[in-house]
This record gives C-alpha cells, structure tokens and sequence, in this order.
C-alpha cells in the first residue's frame, strides 16, 4: 500500500472514507445507521476521535477526522469499525424485520472467509483510504463541501442541512469540531 494511503502524520487531519464489503446497502434502515452513530461517539468520548464532518450513506461513510491523546488514527479506525461491524450485525441477526437478513449475512459471511483476520462475518472492507489535509483551507472546505453534498447528489434530499445521519445537519463551520454531544440529528 503506498504512503499516500496512510496516516502517516499522527496531528494531521484526514479524509477517509470506508465501505462495507461488495458495497452492499447496508445502512438503508435508521436502526444501522444509529448503532454507527453510537460508535461515533463512543470513539470519541473513549478513544480520542476528532470529528470535523461526516456522513453515512447507504454503504459507505466519509469523515474528516483527526485525534487527541495517544492512540493513533489508525487505531481509532480499528476500534470504530470493530465496535461497529459488532453492533450492526448483532442487529441484523435480530432484527426481525430485515427482509434482506439471509442475504446480508451470507455475503458477510463470504467475506469473512476470505479474510484470515476474521472468524465469520465482516462488514467494513479493510482500507480507510485516508487523504492527509495538511493544514490546506481549500482542501478541508473542498473535501467538507463534498462530504455535506452525498446525500443531496445521491437525490434522498434537497439541502445538504436537511440529512441527519451528516454533520451538515449540526455543523459550526470551518475549523469546528464534533463532540460527542453533536453527533446526534
């Protein structure tokens, strides 16, 4: 993996963006995408995640992201996407409501045998694919600007504000900062 695709400054800010394998729609249903939020926020308050702006789309989720105290970003990522994968599938086992349950949990499941690092299922795929900011106000409010954008590009809304599940919905402008109190809606 090259050097540019990893977060090799432990102060910088990052882009990231992760995916579920095969891109499947995972966080079409609210239950999914707040036992994400919850992630969120435990990461922050326990792990030292920094969030600057995020969004969860239907398979994927981009943040501007950075990190306080000692554990690296990649750590953080680790522990968020674990906690996460844990949550989301637990759920989807019982919920019993998911039409798609069969399906979701084989194609996890094939995902997980593929993978020497997993016992049974996974969800994300295993890169984060993080693009270091490195102080540029151009690129934080280009990548930020694109962030708020998904939902309104995907057509599910009109205006970038109106989506819950992204910071566009609670965001104090450049430079602010999400605790865990404004991840919410």
């Amino acid at each position: 993996m090259s050097i540019k695709y990893k977060f090799s400054n432990p102060d910088a800010l990052y882009f990231i963006t992760f995916a579920t394998v095969g891109w499947i729609d995972i966080f079409t249903r609210a239950i999914y995408k707040e036992l994400l939020v919850e992630s969120f926020r435990y990461c922050v308050k326990e792990k030292g995640l920094v969030i600057h702006g995020y969004v969860i789309m239907s398979n994927h989720v981009h943040m501007i992201v950075g990190r306080k105290g000692d554990s690296t970003l990649s750590e953080i990522m680790r522990d968020l996407k674990k906690f996460s994968s844990v949550r989301v599938i637990k759920e989807i086992i019982q919920n019993p409501e998911e039409s798609r349950k069969k399906w979701i949990l084989y194609l996890l499941a094939q995902a997980g045998k593929a993978n020497n690092n997993n016992t049974h299922y996974q969800l994300w795929q295993q890169d984060n694919h993080p693009i270091e900011l490195d102080n540029n106000t151009n690129l934080f409010d280009q990548k930020l600007n694109y962030i708020h954008q998904n939902p309104v590009t995907a057509g599910w809304i009109n205006e970038a504000s109106a989506y819950i599940y992204s910071s566009a919905s609670n965001y104090n402008g450049f430079g602010g900062v999400l605790n865990e109190v404004d991840v919410l809606y």
